[in-house]
C-alpha cells in the first residue's frame, strides 16, 4: 500500500480477525474529532475512508475529511478531492492500448534518462481477455471450440504482447481468455469487498475494496459493496502508476426500492425501469445508491445486474452497501472463510453495515421505485433507456419502421432469401443473443431462458431459420449449473449451443449473417431487428445489417428467437405452433419463480466456484504456449499491424511546450445529440473502402484477416482512421449523408473524417468538433479522444458532455467547452464553413468562462461564450502537459 504520511488525525485502531491482528482507519475515531456521520451515504463512507488513509497534509489535508464530513449539511460540494482506488481492472480491448503506452512510456523514459523500472503498476491491475471472442460459429456443439481457435488465429500477436506485459510488469496479472467476462470475473473471484496489504512495518492493514476500470461497466461490483467506476485507459494508467483520480466530491442521489417483483418479472425488467427513471431525473457525474425495504428480497446477482447498467443511466456508480446478502454471496462464491470474516468484522466496525434499524442516509435527492409496480420490459430500438412495454414492442416497432426509418407502407414488403427456402421481411429477429455481463451473471435470469427452452423443446418448436442464435456466459460457472440441472441439453436443442466465454454480440462481436441473409437484408433496405441481453444497442453497434436492436431478458431472447419478429404483440399473439398443430402462447413457455428457485437452489454451490476459479491465471494449452522474455522495454515490430510504438512521447521534453490560442480553426464535424463513443470511437468491422482497410490494405493484410477495431486498439494507425467512421454517425456538415464523413471546406470535397484531417495537418489549420447534448455517452472508450487527438481537433464545443469522454479529452490535451445555456449550433446557425477562434488558453482556469470568436465564410463574426469543462486543478495540469501520460512520464523522470 502507498505511504499514507503522517496521521494527523489519530484514526489508525486495530481489531482481531481470525486471531489475526489487523489496523484500519476508523471512521467512528475520525466522527469523534470532527463530526457526526451516522447519515453519509454509504458511498460517501467510502471516500472518507480514503481520506483518512492518505491524509498527509499535502495531496489529502484535513480540511478534505472536514469537507466530505460536512457533505451532509447542504448534500453537495464544490471541493476537489484525491481519490485513490486501490486496484485496476481491465478488458482486453481497453488493456492492450494501456500496456502498449507503457511500453511506449519506458522507451521515452529511457530517452528521458530515467529509469524505464519506474514504470510500473504501483496497485494490483487485472487485465481479463473477454472482448475477443467473435460469434462466427453457432448452432452446433463444436461452436465454442471453433470460436476460441479463430480468437487465436486472429489475435495471436496481441496475445503475446500481453504475456510479454504479465512477465515485464509488476502488480499487473492476466486472466486468459476463455474464461469469462472480466466483471464476472470480478464479481465471482478478483473482489474481495475488504481489500488487505501491509504496510512498512509488515502490519496488516484492511480497506475497502475501490477500483477503477477500463471498461464503463466496472460498476457491476457495487452489488458486492465495492465502490468502483469505469474510467478510460488514460485515466487508469495515470492510478496504475500512483496517480490519485481528481475528482469533486460527487452528489449523491438515493434511489429507494420497496415491495417485490411480481410473479414472472426479472431482474432484467427492473434494470431497464430503474434505467429509464435515472436517465429521465439525470445523474450524470453523481454517485447512485440504492437503499430501502425492497434490498432484502434482491438477491446479490439482481444487485449487480442493477449496478451494472449505470453508465446507461448516466451516473458514476450505483452502490449497494454491504449486508447479509454479501456475506452470503461470497460464501456461495468460495471465498476464503478469513476474507468472509473480515469483511463483516470490518463494515460493522467502520459502519459500512446496512441495518434496517438504522435511519437511512440522507441524500442530495431521491427517487422512490415499488418493484411491484415493474412490469415486462425491453429497450429500444436505438436506446438503453428507451424502455417499451413488451406488449408495446409491435407497435413501437411499427411506428419506429414508418417514422425514423421511413417505411410508411411497406410494413408487408418480404423478399426471398437465395438458396435458404425461406423470405424475410421487416421487423425479423436475425439476431438473438444471450450475451454480455450484465445478465450473464444471473442465475435466476440464465435458469430461466434454459427453462423457457425446455419447455419449447418439449412443444416442439424451433427458432426461425433466418435467426443467428447464441449463448456466451460471462462465466464458465454458468456451463456448470446449466449442464448439472441439464438446461444446457434444451438450450442446445432450440439453438443457443455456447458459442464461448465473452462479451460477443453485446460488443458488435455478433460476427457475420448467413451470406444470403445478409444479402436479401442490404438489398432490399430490410430493418432487421436484434433481441440480445445486452447493455448496449446504439445504432451501427450489434451489427452492420441491423438497425433495430433490442435489449431483453435471457428468457425473452429465447422466445423471440422462437417468434422470430417484432412486428407482432409477443404476448398475445402465439410464438409458434407445436409438434401436435396447435399455436404456442408466451405463457407456454414462460417458468415460474418457483420453478426457478428449486433449479438454483438445487445446482449451484460453492464448490464450482472454487474449482473453476482455482487457476484463473493458467489458460488453456494455447495460452501456457505462447513463451515470451520479460524483458525491460519491449521489441516493437515494424511489420505488425496490431501492436505498434505509438507517437504521444515523440520529441518531449523535461519542460512542456507552450500551449497556444486556437485560431481560425475548422469544424471537422458538426453533430447532433448523443454522440456515443460507440460514434467517435473505432468499433466493429473494418470496411475494405475505409482509411483503415486501405491502411491494412497496404500492408498486405486480407479482407479475412482484418478483424475488428477492437482488435487492433494497439495500432493507432489504424485507431486513428477509424475514429469518426461508425457507419451510422450523421455529420450535420453534408446533410443526408451517413458514416465517417465531412466536407473539406477550401476545397469543397467531401471525403472521409479522416482524409480531410490529413489534409488540414498538411495547410497547417487546427480542428474543432462541434456537437449537441450528451456528447461522448457510452462506454470508456478511451481511443474516442486518442483517436481525436490524433486527428489534430485541439477543442470539442458541446451542449453537454458524459463524465468519460469529457475526462479523456482532457487526458489527452484537449480543450472541452460546454456551450453557454441558450446557445447552440442552431441558435449559432452554422453549417460548417465558419471558422473557430478561441483565445487565453494558456491562463485557462477550471470551469471558467471562455469566448470563442465565429466567423463566418462571408466574413462577419460573432462572439459566444462556452463553460471551460476541465474541471479540476489536477485536469488542468494534465491539459497543460500535453495530457496526463505526458505530465506522469514527467513527474516520474524528475
Amino acid at each position: 500500500m502507498t505511504a499514507v504520511g503522517q496521521d494527523t488525525l489519530s484514526t489508525r485502531s486495530t481489531m482481531e480477525v481470525g486471531g489475526k491482528s489487523v489496523a484500519y482507519y476508523s471512521l467512528a475515531k475520525a466522527a469523534e474529532q470532527l463530526g457526526d456521520i451516522s447519515r453519509l451515504p454509504f458511498s460517501m463512507k467510502v471516500l472518507l475512508e480514503n481520506m483518512l488513509r492518505f491524509e498527509d497534509g499535502k495531496t489529502v489535508s484535513v480540511a478534505d475529511v472536514q469537507a466530505i464530513i460536512d457533505w451532509v449539511k447542504d448534500r453537495t460540494s464544490e471541493r476537489e478531492i484525491q481519490y485513490r482506488p486501490a486496484r485496476v481492472l481491465m478488458q482486453d480491448f481497453t488493456g492492450v492500448p494501456c500496456v502498449v503506452d507503457l511500453a511506449a512510456m519506458r522507451d521515452a523514459m529511457n530517452k528521458l534518462g530515467g529509469d524505464a523500472q519506474k514504470i510500473n503498476p504501483q496497485v494490483p491491475v487485472h487485465l481479463v481477455i473477454d472482448h475477443s471472442v467473435m460469434v462466427d460459429a453457432f448452432g452446433t456443439p463444436q461452436a465454442a471450440q471453433e470460436n476460441v481457435d479463430l480468437e487465436y488465429e486472429r489475435n495471436m500477436e496481441r496475445y503475446e504482447f500481453l504475456r510479454w506485459g504479465s512477465k515485464a510488469l509488476d502488480n499487473f496479472k492476466v486472466v486468459p481468455p476463455g474464461t469469462g467476462i472480466c466483471h464476472q470475473v470480478n464479481l465471482e473471484n478478483l473482489a474481495k469487498t475488504v481489500w488487505t496489504s501491509n504496510d512498512a512495518d509488515g502490519a496488516i492493514v484492511a480497506y475497502p475494496d475501490t477500483l477503477v476500470g477500463t471498461d464503463s461497466h466496472t460498476t457491476m461490483v457495487n452489488g458486492l459493496g465495492v465502490l468502483g467506476w469505469g474510467v478510460g485507459g488514460i485515466e487508469a494508467e495515470a492510478a496504475m502508476l500512483g496517480q490519485p483520480v481528481s475528482m469533486l466530491i460527487p452528489e449523491v442521489v438515493g434511489f429507494q426500492l420497496t415491495g417485490t417483483l411480481a410473479e414472472g418479472i426479472t431482474a432484467t425488467d427492473l434494470v431497464l425501469t430503474v434505467t429509464q427513471m435515472l436517465r429521465a431525473k439525470g445523474v450524470v457525474g453523481r454517485f447512485v445508491e440504492f437503499y430501502g425495504p425492497g434490498l432484502d428480497s434482491l438477491s446479490l446477482a439482481d444487485r449487480a445486474t442493477i449496478a451494472n447498467m449505470a453508465p446507461e443511466y448516466g451516473a458514476t456508480c450505483g452502490f449497494f452497501p454491504v449486508d447479509q446478502a454479501t456475506i452470503n454471496y461470497l460464501r456461495l462464491t468460495g471465498r476464503d472463510e478469513w476474507q468472509i470474516d473480515l469483511v463483516e468484522a470490518y463494515a460493522k466496525a467502520q459502519g459500512f453495515w446496512r441495518d434496517t434499524s438504522l435511519p437511512d442516509p440522507v441524500f442530495t435527492d431521491v427517487l422512490q421505485l415499488d418493484m411491484s409496480t415493474v412490469q415486462p420490459s425491453l429497450a429500444g430500438p436505438k436506446r438503453p433507456q428507451d424502455r417499451v412495454l413488451l406488449a408495446h414492442v409491435d407497435d413501437n416497432f411499427n411506428s419506429e419502421l414508418a417514422k425514423g426509418y421511413k417505411k410508411s407502407g411497406e410494413s408487408d414488403q418480404r423478399v426471398d432469401v437465395d438458396g435458404l427456402g425461406h423470405d424475410i421481411g421487416h421487423g425479423d429477429v436475425v439476431i438473438a443473443a444471450i450475451t454480455s455481463c450484465t445478465n450473464t451473471s444471473n442465475p435466476n435470469v440464465l435458469v430461466a431462458a434454459g427453462l423457457v427452452a425446455r419447455k419449447a423443446n418439449a412443444l416442439g418448436l424451433k427458432p426461425k431459420p433466418w435467426v443467428k442464435t447464441s449463448l456466451a456466459p460471462g462465466s464458465q460457472v454458468v456451463t456448470d449449473y446449466l449442464n448439472k440441472s441439464k438446461l444446457s441439453d434444451d438450450l442446445d436443442a432450440v439453438g443457443f449451443n455456447l458459442v464461448g466465454y465473452g462479451c460477443t454480440t453485446c460488443i458488435g462481436n455478433s460476427g457475420p449473417l448467413a451470406t444470403p441473409i445478409s444479402k436479401a437484408i442490404n438489398e432490399n433496405d430490410i430493418v432487421a431487428a436484434s433481441v440480445l441481453s445486452g447493455n448496449r444497442n446504439f445504432e451501427g453497434r450489434v451489427s452492420p445489417d441491423v438497425r433495430a436492436n433490442f435489449l431483453a431478458s435471457p428468457p425473452l431472447v429465447v422466445a423471440y428467437a422462437l417468434k422470430g419478429t417484432v412486428r407482432d404483440d409477443i404476448t398475445t399473439a402465439p410464438i409458434g405452433e407445436g409438434k401436435d398443430g396447435k399455436p404456442v402462447f408466451l405463457k407456454d413457455i414462460w417458468p415460474t419463480n418457483q420453478e426457478v428457485t428449486d433449479i438454483i437452489t438445487s445446482v449451484i454451490d460453492s464448490e464450482m466456484y472454487r474449482t473453476r476459479y482455482a487457476n484463473v491465471f493458467e489458460g488453456d494449452r494455447k495460452w501456457r504456449a505462447i513463451a515470451v522474455e520479460g524483458s525491460d522495454t519491449y521489441n516493437w515490430s515494424s511489420g505488425s499491424t496490431y501492436v505498434q510504438n505509438p507517437p504521444y512521447f515523440v520529441g518531449m521534453e523535461m519542460t512542456p511546450k507552450p500551449v497556444f490560442d486556437i485560431t481560425d480553426a475548422r469544424p471537422l464535424a458538426v453533430f447532433a445529440d448523443s454522440i456515443t463513443t460507440d460514434h467517435i470511437s473505432p468499433a466493429g468491422s473494418i470496411k475494405a473502402d475505409s482509411p483503415a482497410g486501405r491502411y491494412l490494405n497496404e500492408h498486405q493484410v486480407s479482407r479475412a484477416d482484418f478483424n475488428s477495431y477492437g482488435a487492433r486498439r494497439g495500432n493507432h494507425e489504424v485507431m486513428m482512421r477509424g475514429t469518426f467512421a461508425n457507419i451510422r454517425i450523421k455529420n450535420e456538415m453534408i446533410p443526408g449523408i451517413e458514416g465517417g464523413m465531412t466536407k473539406h471546406i477550401p476545397s469543397g470535397e467531401v471525403m472521409a473524417i479522416y482524409d480531410a484531417a490529413m489534409k488540414y495537418k498538411d495547410e497547417g489549420t487546427a480542428l474543432v468538433v462541434v456537437a449537441g447534448k450528451e456528447y461522448g455517452t457510452g462506454s470508456s472508450r478511451d481511443w474516442a479522444a486518442k483517436g481525436t487527438m490524433l486527428l489534430g481537433v485541439r477543442a470539442v464545443i458541446a451542449e453537454s458532455f458524459e463524465r468519460i469522454h469529457r475526462s479523456n479529452l482532457v487526458g489527452m490535451g484537449i480543450l472541452p467547452l460546454q456551450f453557454a445555456e441558450g446557445i447552440d449550433r442552431k441558435t449559432l446557425n452554422l453549417d460548417g464553413t465558419e471558422t473557430f477562434s478561441i483565445s487565453g488558453v494558456a491562463g485557462l482556469r477550471p470551469r471558467q468562462e471562455v469566448q470563442v470568436t465565429l466567423t463566418r465564410a462571408d466574413g462577419t463574426s460573432e462572439t459566444f461564450a462556452t463553460r471551460c469543462r476541465i474541471d479540476t486543478v489536477n485536469e488542468l495540469e494534465y491539459f497543460l502537459n500535453g495530457g496526463i501520460l505526458p505530465y506522469v512520464l514527467r513527474k516520474l523522470a524528475a
